[in-house]
């Protein structure tokens, strides 16, 4: 009878030692956002939860004391239980009483060691790793019950583990750690994309969102050269005449050279002073303008653009003129892509050809191309495809000039005598 409720006991033992271990390693694995969702749900179990992660180490000590507490009772009771089971069993084989008491004590120290380590430590474990929210909903108010119940021994150790840590330069870690570095987010981002939980467009606007902020405007501005503008000398037929060619939405205002940008015109402004037939002045329409270095971030400009209410910046070089000119809907297509409308007819500023390689606009970003081909392209001061491959060149670029970079073949598509317009990007075929 004794023998039978120490089994009892035993079965208790395990089942408390994995009741601990499959606490301890799902509060470590649980997503602490996720609990934070489930209370402001009203979850009850998850209000339970919440305060075990945000108070952790003390949590994770009440566990290793009830995981301390069940080994012992094992080792006291366990192997001895098994052992008087064992030697009635034993004692037909004819063997003397130190031989019986001594394979007995083997064999119940190795059954109950395997009993132990299996139910009591590895299934819990896996169960908590493959289901940690859910045990940690169903564990979090018994092992609250557990801490209180325990907390004068729970201070001492704690107190008594924090002085020793003090002592080798460390200190304890109070709340869940769940603060995660740019790095680590997109690789749980990309982790969810390979296993289908969202899509490639998702994907991308991370990925863009994370180099938003370490972009400038000069890598994304309209350079000096594409600048359609219109000076102050222009009569307003011309400007109006160029501005339903052009079909743009907003046009810088240059009093005697691009260096000298006053401020930008409006469309609709001059369409409705057109209309209204009024003195057709273009000082009359002028808007001001947002002047920037071209090393500022797109994200602080992004920030100037909400704040002032604006659309339109020109970009300054360091020798204080005009470099280019910079949209809202440049910074927005940093983040979504190209953005198309109703006007414009240029195609994708990468473009996938029929022979495997790439037709490639020579504005796209170096950094683009080197994520696109996992190569390192890299020239101090220059941004664009266009101007590294112009920088090869001993002469002024022409239509079908070609050079070779690695296992790559650069060919200059369509050019004018100062810059690379269009380039396309192959795959050199070494069988040949």
């Amino acid at each position: 009878m004794d023998s039978l409720i120490n089994l009892v006991i035993v079965f208790l033992l395990v089942f408390m030692n994995a009741f601990f271990v499959a606490t301890e390693f799902a509060m470590v694995k649980v997503r602490k956002t996720r609990i934070e969702t489930l209370t402001l749900e009203g979850n009850l179990s998850a209000k339970y939860t919440r305060k075990v992660v945000n108070h952790l180490n003390s949590y994770l000590s009440a566990c290793q004391l009830g995981i301390t507490l069940a080994s012992l009772g094992l080792g006291w009771i366990g192997e001895p239980a098994l052992a008087d089971i064992l030697t009635p069993l034993l004692s037909y084989f004819n063997m003397s009483e130190l031989t019986v008491h001594s394979i007995s004590f083997v064999l119940g120290f190795s059954i109950i060691t395997a009993f132990h380590i299996i139910f009591g430590e590895l299934v819990p474990k896996s169960m908590a790793i493959l289901s940690a929210e859910k045990i940690a909903l169903a564990t979090a108010l018994p092992l609250i019950i557990f801490y209180k119940v325990t907390y004068p021994v729970m201070w001492l150790f704690n107190h008594s583990t924090s002085l020793i840590l003090s002592l080798f330069g460390f200190s304890q870690v109070e709340e869940h750690d769940a603060a995660h570095t740019d790095a680590e987010i997109m690789l749980l981002v990309e982790d969810s994309y390979k296993h289908g939980l969202i899509d490639k467009t998702e994907l991308t606007f991370v990925d863009n969102i994370f180099d938003f902020s370490e972009k400038v405007v000069r890598e994304i501005m309209i350079p000096r050269t594409d600048m359609i503008v219109f000076f102050k000398e222009d009569s307003f037929d011309e400007i109006l005449e160029v501005a339903m060619k052009e079909e743009l939405t907003r046009y810088p205002i240059c009093e005697s050279s691009k260096d000298n940008i006053i401020g930008f015109v409006h469309i609709k402004d001059l369409y409705k002073q057109k209309i209204q037939g009024n003195d057709l002045k273009i000082e009359s329409i002028i808007r001001n303008v947002i002047s920037i270095p071209e090393t500022t971030s797109i994200s602080t400009l992004f920030k100037k653009f909400q704040k002032e209410k604006a659309q339109l910046a020109v970009v300054i070089d360091e020798y204080g003129g005009t470099a280019g000119l910079v949209t809202v809907e440049d910074i927005l297509e940093e983040i979504v892509g190209e953005i198309q409308d109703e006007f414009d007819d240029e195609g994708a500023p990468i473009e996938k050809t029929e022979n495997g390689g790439y037709s490639i606009d020579g504005r796209v970003l170096i950094e683009d191309i080197n994520e696109l081909l996992d190569i390192e392209l890299k020239l101090d001061d220059i941004d664009t495809i266009g101007g590294w491959l112009y920088s090869k060149l001993e002469t002024p670029p022409q239509i079908n000039q070609k050079i070779q970079y690695e296992e790559y073949e650069f060919v200059i598509t369509k050019c004018s005598k100062q810059r690379i317009i269009k380039l396309s990007i192959n795959l050199i075929n070494k069988d040949k």
